[in-house]
């Protein structure tokens, strides 16, 4: 829960360096907005997309910007997984939850059946694919990855019956080239790749973050570029940061925020050189 004095302290709609920021208020990362495009064009043909990166980068706000754009294309329904680290049998539960099924474990094939049937319904209705999205998917078991390729394709692998994004680390990438996976990972039909980001890019980061919280001089242009200086191209790693230099600066009453709070909280003390022994 966000501190509401803290909020006060500084004139903030929400704490800029918290996980919640509110999705109208999210940032676009490079390449995006063009992966976005990509995967609406996707819905109405059904196939796999994925997005990668290192810890920290903005895979799961990539997903949720995802996610508030596909709710905006017409009749697309969109199920978004909570428990990537299920067995099949729960894997199999939430697939009927998310799209209305009543799946019983006893009988799987009966519930492949259904959720098939449930999916040709919707696209005869809407012309588009039903979405799954997973975040955290390198944690997904490799006998659910395939059953969900299993599940989605018909007619000789002709025909698409499910648009799936999958999110997950740089593991997931490297599974998808194991002999196991091999099959899924050919027919990933468009990737994004969230690189670290460039020392522009992660100050336009910020500077977002602070406009769209209400707080646009809540730090001072020095700090800014301390900030993005130390952060080595990872958002997670600036707001990090960003969250000790507030409660910091709200504890000292501080109007602004500024490099010397950093150089407080950050900086080490140097070492004591240790004293030369005496000769015995």
């Amino acid at each position: 829960m966000p501190d509401p004095h803290l909020l006060a302290r500084y004139g903030l709609k929400h704490n800029p360096f918290l996980p919640a920021i509110p999705a109208d208020a999210l940032w676009s990362p490079p390449g995006l907005d063009d992966f976005c495009f990509r995967v609406e064009n996707l819905v109405i043909d059904g196939g796999f997309a994925l997005i990668t990166g290192d810890p920290g980068l903005g895979k799961s706000k990539a997903l949720h910007l995802l996610a508030q754009r596909l709710d905006q294309v017409g009749e697309v329904v969109v199920g978004v997984m909570e428990r990537p680290q299920s067995a099949l049998g729960d894997f199999y539960r939430e697939l009927g939850q998310l799209f209305g099924v009543d799946l019983s474990p006893a009988n799987r094939y009966g519930g492949f059946k259904a959720l098939r049937a449930r999916w040709r319904a919707h696209i005869k209705s809407s012309l588009f694919r039903p979405v799954i999205l997973i975040d955290e998917a390198q944690v997904v078991a490799s006998g659910c990855l395939d059953e969900l390729r299993l599940l989605g394709s018909t007619h000789f692998d002709s025909e698409l019956l499910l648009t799936t994004v999958l999110c997950g680390d740089n593991r997931l990438g490297k599974r998808f080239r194991t002999p196991e996976l091999l099959p899924l990972g050919s027919r990933i039909r468009t990737r994004l790749v969230l690189e670290p980001l460039a020392k522009g890019d992660l100050l336009d980061f910020l500077e977002h973050q602070l406009a769209h919280a209400g707080a646009p001089h809540l730090l001072t242009d020095d700090l800014k570029n301390v900030l993005v200086d130390h952060a080595a191209g990872n958002p997670r790693v600036l707001t990090s940061m960003g969250a000790d230099l507030l409660s910091a600066g709200a504890a000292r009453d501080s109007k602004q925020l500024d490099e010397k709070l950093f150089l407080e909280l950050y900086a080490r003390a140097p070492r004591k050189q240790a004293r030369p022994r005496k000769a015995s």
